[in-house]
């Protein structure tokens, strides 16, 4: 019987330069994705037709703030009926859905004797306009002109949760307010994705930037945040990197074992939110 002929070895050297390139295409595939796909990993938006009703628990009216000829934002307010508020809370909400999913919040407010406003962002709800940040930017702070109308500077809460704690600290920079109050909030938004994706360049990817902890360093009102240990959406890491931009007498309140759609489930968290809105 002849005797198989055996198959030269592969090289050292053959076997590292294949799993490198192998290793190099993977990498950048999943780069390529990573900068391309942002809006949608970032973004969940539900869209909802223009003559959808809404209907809520508490009295409510809805607004639509003109931006250009085809774009407004779609704003609820949510109020008492029998009383006279002592001011206004801009509540900024997170990256899901549209206002129906946070208005459950509003309550919590109303106990205090505020009005609660809540918009939605370019194309989350009946809001048109293009989803960028700049955009966002823009429709925030024209609700905030909205509310500075109606409302004294000092009587004007900002509220931002998750992504809204982005648009919340960008307005507060911006515009005068008594007070910014800041949920699950994050240093940056490439810092966040850096969390997922540590071995990418984020800062360069990140088409979104949302500032936080930049902004913070130009905010006079007194600012409240609250972040838990156990947030596995935006890490406690992201949130902590904060302090270091916060004023005296500013407060970062921590929820041991918190999540991130959980802290309303917290005792010290309507113990801190209801001695600020008591102020």
């Amino acid at each position: 019987m002849k005797q198989k002929e055996k198959r030269p070895k592969v090289s050292t050297k053959r076997k590292i330069y294949r799993i490198t390139i192998v290793a190099t295409l993977i990498y950048s595939s999943v780069g390529i994705a990573l900068y391309h796909l942002q809006k949608k990993i970032l973004f969940h938006p539900v869209t909802l037709p223009r003559d959808y009703k809404f209907s809520f628990n508490v009295p409510f009216k809805e607004v639509n703030i003109p931006m250009n000829e085809t774009d407004t934002v779609n704003v609820i307010q949510f109020f008492h009926a029998d009383s006279i508020p002592k001011g206004v809370i801009i509540y900024l909400h997170g990256n899901t859905g549209n206002v129906t999913n946070y208005a459950k919040c509003a309550p919590i407010f109303l106990k205090h004797g505020y009005e609660v406003w809540m918009p939605d962002y370019p194309g989350y709800g009946k809001t048109t306009g293009d989803l960028t940040e700049e955009n966002i930017y823009k429709q925030a702070k024209e609700v905030y002109k909205l509310a500075h109308s109606k409302f004294a500077a000092d009587s004007i809460i900002v509220y931002g949760r998750s992504l809204g704690t982005g648009v919340a600290s960008f307005i507060a920079a911006k515009f005068p307010c008594h007070r910014l109050i800041l949920e699950t909030p994050y240093y940056s938004m490439p810092d966040v994705l850096s969390t997922y994706a540590p071995i990418y360049p984020t800062e360069r990817m990140s088409h979104f930037k949302f500032p936080v902890g930049e902004y913070l360093q130009d905010v006079k009102a007194p600012v409240t945040i609250f972040h838990g240990t156990s947030d596995k959406v935006i890490p406690y890491r992201c949130a902590e990197k904060l302090k270091k931009v916060l004023k005296p007498g500013d407060e970062f309140i921590t929820i041991e074992n918190g999540s991130h759609n959980n802290l309303n489930n917290f005792p010290l968290f309507y113990q801190k939110l209801d001695s600020v809105l008591n102020l």
